[in-house]
Parts: structure tokens; sequence; C-alpha cells
């Protein structure tokens, strides 16, 4: 399959409806405000509890609001993801396969809510991804370190946040959250075959459909190194 030179934006389902939340919060707090200066001696107690609901509502919408505008963008060259705290990019001949995130649990086969990419070198992570983001992923990957843990993909030393200096086959030698996401990656991938993982909430439709056209787009790149001139 080629694929159109046009790169394709993804608004993640986590930005979805910021402007209407935010909104319906200001005005809701506008309306119980109104209601505030005539009825707060008889319903101080309920008034205050919808003043709450009010700002708890507005931080919600903020806080989608916040999220970058496009949350994955695919190009024929590049595949990048953008997060409120940094972003990662990889061209595409960088990257192994990308896959649905499962494991089998004795017949049953579970899927978790990830999408998984295998690159060909772990050690490309340690220039293509933001130190902001990359300490925000130790983060936010915990339930999938718990999981594995759980079903004894990974031993509970394995699963412990390890900042000892990751040395590279170049003999650089990365130190800091850098090096503790190298460890961390390096320990989902033995366990789930990924080294980098996006959460179903950073998409805008199924994650069987994002691995489609994903995979269209990686197989386009190797079509195009293999094919001669």
């Amino acid at each position: 399959m080629t694929i159109n030179n046009t790169p394709i934006r993804i608004k993640a389902i986590a930005r979805h409806h910021g402007l209407f939340i935010t909104l319906t919060g200001l005005c809701a707090l506008i309306l119980v405000a109104w209601c505030c200066s005539y009825y707060w001696q008889q319903a101080r107690f309920p008034l205050l509890f919808m003043v709450l609901a009010c700002l708890v509502t507005i931080f919600i919408g903020l806080l989608k609001l916040a999220e970058p505008i496009h949350s994955l963008i695919l190009s024929p060259k590049t595949l990048i993801f953008n997060h409120r705290h940094g972003s990662w990019q990889f061209s595409w001949h960088q990257i192994r396969n990308i896959h649905s995130v499962t494991n089998t649990v004795g017949i049953t086969r579970e899927e978790l809510n990830y999408v998984g990419i295998k690159l060909n070198s772990i050690e490309d992570l340690a220039n293509n991804i933001s130190l902001r983001l990359a300490n925000r992923m130790i983060h936010e990957q915990k339930p999938l370190i718990q999981y594995c843990i759980k079903h004894q993909l990974l031993t509970f030393e394995q699963g412990i946040l390890n900042f000892e200096p990751y040395v590279l086959t170049s003999g650089e030698i990365v130190k800091g959250p850098l090096a503790a996401f190298l460890h961390h990656s390096e320990v989902l991938h033995q366990a789930l075959g990924a080294h980098l993982f996006i959460a179903a909430s950073n998409l805008n439709s199924s994650i069987n459909d994002f691995v489609y056209l994903a995979n269209n787009y990686l197989a386009d790149e190797k079509q195009f190194v293999i094919t001669p001139k």
C-alpha cells in the first residue's frame, strides 16, 4: 500500500470536549454565584457544594485543553508522539513493528489498552525522546509494570525503578531519568515485546485501527528500502 504524502494528525480522545466542559463549568459557576447572592444564608452548604463542583468541572476542562492538539502525527518519514510533558519522534526505519499489546493467561488472551512499538535498537530512545517525557512515562506506565509482576512476566526486583547509569554500545554513559527510562523500557520489552507504549486515550479510534494504519506506513517504508533503484 502506498501512503499519501499528507501527514495524518490524530487528536486524542483525552482532549475531546475540553472547551465544552470548561464553558459549561464557567456558565454553571456564574449561575451558582448569582444564587449565592440571594440564597447564601438559607442554603449555604448546598451552594458551597455546587461551587466546588463547578470548579472541578472547569479544572477537568482545562486539563483536557492542556493536552496537545494532535497527540500523534504520521508522515511518510516519521512517527511523532506529542504529550503535554514532551514528545518523541522516530523515523519508520528505526521501528521494527507496531502491535496491540496482549498477554495470554491460561487459555485467555487479554488485550491491554496500549499500542506497543518495538524499535530496532533501544538505544534510539536516548536521542529521540525529551527528558521530561521520559521521566513522565516511567510514572504513567506503572500499571504496565504492576500487571507484568502480577502475571509473573517480571520479577518484583525487575519492577523496581532503576537509576543506575545506562551504557550505550558507543560507550556513552546515560544518567538520570533518561537512564531510568531506558532500563524501564528494557524490562517492559522483555515482558511485553515493545519498547514504547501508547495508551488508548491518545488515539481517536480503536487500537486495531491505529495499528493497521501505522503498519501501512511501516510496510511502505520497508518496501521503499528493499526495492532497488
